[in-house]
């Protein structure tokens, strides 16, 4: 943390040099060293909004300055207060059982309900999308291996293995 508050403390006085720049016809140093490339263009070119723009900055150098740091930190993959954050799911290493390693298992899922599975049981025992799990059902249900009913106690679709 201590060299975080020493490198911010640094880029500040550093901008607050920058700003002095005006004096020698380069205004908006300040802004270009700490992102604002396109104001930070304008600033030069117009001598620092003619001066005027370079004096309103002198109170708005440090939100420049945080405001910069904060996207290095996002780009880092910190979050504003310096915690990194969850590295997103990486959907390829993501298991998920295909073709006859899914029917497998949702036999297996239906063995251990008493022969009869819904479709989010399916999901839940598979690990297999909601689409992967609907399609293995309906290619069992015109093979004939399985039959579909509804529960009449909840209204959800069924699927009845009735050689378990």
């Amino acid at each position: 943390m201590n060299l975080q508050k020493h490198e911010h403390k640094q880029r500040l006085l550093i901008s607050y040099v920058l700003t002095g720049a005006l004096f020698f016809g380069a205004g908006g140093l300040h802004r270009l060293y700490n992102g604002k490339f396109v104001s930070g263009l304008l600033w030069l070119l117009t001598g620092g909004m003619f001066g005027i723009g370079q004096f309103i900055d002198l109170f708005l150098i440090p939100n420049m300055v945080e405001d910069y740091e904060e996207r290095l930190r996002i780009k880092a993959g910190l979050s504003p207060l310096g915690v990194p954050f969850d590295p997103p799911v990486n959907t390829t290493q993501v298991y998920s059982p295909i073709g006859n390693q899914l029917v497998v298992k949702l036999i297996e899922a239906a063995e251990s309900k008493g022969g009869t599975l819904t479709v989010t049981q399916g999901v839940k025992a598979t690990g297999a999308s909601f689409a992967d799990v609907e399609a293995a059902f309906k290619e069992m249900l015109r093979s004939g291996y399985v039959k579909i009913d509804n529960d009449p106690m909840t209204g959800a679709v069924t699927y009845h293995f009735h050689e378990l």
